[in-house]
């Protein structure tokens, strides 16, 4: 089995990566190899990162509210990359009728507060189809 590969990015202004170094740990500590850009990534610096890493996913910690202009931004760089299959999460402050819209664009989950670590992993597991999502399903 091969190991899940990961990109933990905070796109934009926002300073605030509690949230982000939190799922990185939760993610490494469930055994995954874990990717974090720092802050203040642009949509190309997390596109590039993302190719250079040969990532599964892409988790994706906004709080600033832009959530609408940036990840619309990633997912056009990723189609243009031929990273189509690159499965994009966003976490953070997302109003439900955004998620709705980001979910139609293409991401494949949004969470917000009190989405637990647990949750996140077993979710990057069952959508990259690791055999231990189904074991523990």
């Amino acid at each position: 089995m091969t190991t899940i590969r990961v990109l933990i990015a905070k796109p934009g202004l926002d300073g605030h990566d509690r949230g982000a170094k939190v799922i990185a740990r939760a993610l490494r500590d469930a055994g995954m190899e874990v990717v974090y850009t720092g802050l203040r990534q642009t949509p190309e610096m997390i596109v590039e990162a993302a190719l250079q890493e040969d990532v599964d996913v892409i988790g994706l910690s906004i709080l600033s509210g832009a959530h609408m202009t940036l990840v619309p931004r990633i997912l056009t760089l990723l189609r243009e990359q031929g990273m189509e299959d690159v499965a994009v999460l966003v976490g953070g402050i997302v109003p439900k009728e955004d998620a709705s819209a980001l979910l139609d664009l293409g991401v494949r989950g949004v969470f917000g507060p009190g989405t637990t670590t647990d949750e996140v992993v077993s979710f990057v597991r069952e959508i990259v189809g690791d055999p231990e999502a189904q074991e523990a399903s």
